[in-house]
């Protein structure tokens, strides 16, 4: 292989609202935790094991503003997007580093609503709509009324 390959492909759940940066001349950068989770059983406890990985998050700019806008704790994206290691020095002299997530592209899969109805179900919102169905004497006299071909 003559080149290299940096790409990421998640599907997780927010961990946090978007965190916004903003700076001079407009641009602005947008950070959130994504969580993506891994079940398997244990060979040999027979158990069900749950593990959660914690992935930070990178947006910028008009993405960025994007997804403050839309994304709430808890709701489920799909993000792709390249690793990135960045070096720091923490308020100790010590040199730290993290591995974020710079996002180039995503996709909101939780249904538009969904996290941000409440949990009391007497409105009406929230009650399931039912269509009255018809008695088979009201079909067959429909059906004798309408003669279209299609």
């Amino acid at each position: 292989m003559a080149g290299t390959v940096n790409k990421v492909i998640l599907i997780g759940h927010t961990g946090d609202e978007v965190k916004m940066h903003y700076f001079e001349g407009g641009n602005s950068i947008g950070r959130f935790p994504l969580a993506t989770n891994e079940e398997y059983t244990n060979r040999t406890t027979g158990e069900r094991v749950s593990n959660t990985e914690w992935h930070n998050i990178v947006v910028r700019n008009k993405a960025a503003e994007i997804c403050e806008k839309y994304l709430k704790k808890g709701d489920k994206v799909y993000i792709e997007g390249r690793l990135k290691t960045r070096k720091w020095t923490d308020d100790k002299g010590m040199e730290r580093y993290s591995t974020e997530i710079q996002c180039i592209d995503f996709t909101f899969l939780t249904p538009k609503g969904e996290g941000q109805q409440p949990n009391n179900t007497s409105t009406p919102s929230a009650q399931p709509t039912q269509t009255p169905q018809p008695t088979p004497s009201q079909t067959s006299s429909a059906e004798d009324v309408d003669d279209l071909p299609f």
